[in-house]
């Protein structure tokens, strides 16, 4: 049986990179060998150096080079972890970066197949510009204002309609907490929690559904941001930091005022209550989360630093320790037009339907296998 000699520093930086390790790699068919290949000892067959390529999302032609090759991120990193930078990405996150932008070529070329004209927004903005009027400008256009939120009951509901607005504005938005359709692939919060992807005719926008309903507003609104920019770019959108770089601390800002115009959550104080009770009665009636409405009292002179800090630690632990719901994936066929957004789905299936498009190639953008499954978003899209 022929064996592929493979440098055991490929197999280390597959590993690494995949966040998987050898205990839990060893315990597959093809891989109990792992820790000879590893040490040198013994070299793998090209069956079982295809099975650790799958185990660690890795390129089967990666491990025919000699070094590792040297990988960054394809858009600007703005991510901190506290003051720093974050150093790494995982496959996990490269890949569903990979993966959008091949879904944003797609609608590109298919905009100007089209005629659609550009998104006029995309780029109208300047860091110079004024934070409310530049928030007002995107309240008008999305036409997200605070009458549109007043009777939405949940979270949920509110999100729900934002991505709507956005969508009906130009912009692809996506949402999913796992890479493609690949529910063993979850995508960490921790690491990212939505990133925009900068262009005039196929502006984009993922969100990290692993997230809360409530934080993925706030990312939204700070993504959209980076679009008034015109800046592609990563973000993990912590308001209770002040972000280095200017761009996050411009968008940030935008966001805030967006979502929760300091004007109006003046007017809605109530004197002499507690801070804890006006976060939780701002943050239903914003729609939005409690940690940003914290930072918007803050903001307003409600609280001081000192009050905001001790609070914003409170408010965050005790979010932690809280159950997420309806964090399920669901029924995949009612999540796909989340999870690629109903704008892009739309898209590919007329333009398959019209024979524009292969079905294969709808298959590999869309993330399903079979045609029964697209026919089916189809007629819930109102496309047939």
């Amino acid at each position: 049986m022929s064996r592929v000699r493979v440098q055991p520093v490929l197999l280390h930086w597959a590993m690494a990179r995949s966040g998987t390790d050898v205990a839990s790699l060893s315990r597959k068919k093809d891989l109990k060998k792992l820790s000879d290949w590893l040490s040198g000892k013994a070299s793998p067959t090209l069956r079982q150096l295809e099975a650790f390529a799958r185990a660690t999302h890795t390129g089967v032609g990666y491990f025919f080079l000699d070094a590792p090759p040297v990988e960054s991120l394809p858009i600007p990193d703005f991510r901190v972890m506290g003051s720093r930078g974050i150093e790494h990405a995982s496959t996990n996150l490269l890949d569903t970066i990979y993966l959008c932008q091949q879904r944003q070529n797609w609608y590109r070329e298919y905009a100007l197949m089209n005629g659609e004209p550009e998104v006029a927004f995309v780029g109208s903005a300047e860091l110079s510009d004024d934070v409310v009027e530049v928030a007002a400008d995107m309240r008008r256009t999305l036409e997200f204002d605070m009458e549109s939120r007043r009777d939405i009951g949940s979270w949920t509901d509110a999100l729900r309609q934002f991505i709507r607005l956005a969508e009906q504005a130009g912009v692809l938005v996506m949402v999913s907490g796992v890479v493609g359709s690949n529910s063993h692939r979850p995508l960490d919060p921790e690491e990212f929690r939505g990133f925009a992807l900068a262009d005039a005719l196929a502006p984009l926008v993922f969100i990290n559904q692993k997230d809360t309903k409530a934080a993925q507003m706030f990312t939204l609104a700070h993504e959209l941001a980076h679009l008034w920019l015109g800046k592609s770019g990563i973000s993990d959108v912590d308001v209770a930091v002040v972000p280095g770089r200017r761009v996050e601390r411009w968008c940030n800002a935008v966001a805030a005022e967006l979502l929760a115009p300091a004007e109006i959550v003046a007017r809605q104080l109530q004197e002499g209550e507690p801070l804890a009770e006006a976060a939780a009665r701002l943050a239903r009636y914003f729609k939005v989360s409690t940690l940003v409405v914290l930072r918007r009292l803050k903001d307003v002179g409600f609280a001081s630093e000192r009050e905001f800090t001790a609070a914003y630690r409170a408010e965050l632990e005790r979010l932690r320790h809280l159950k997420p719901k309806g964090s399920g994936g669901g029924d995949f066929y009612n999540t796909l037009g989340a999870r690629v957004g109903k704008r892009f789905a739309t898209a590919v299936i007329t333009s398959t339907l019209e024979g524009q498009t292969p079905f294969t190639e709808a298959f590999d953008i869309l993330g399903v296998r079979k045609t029964a499954t697209l026919f089916q978003e189809a007629e819930r899209l109102g496309v047939v």
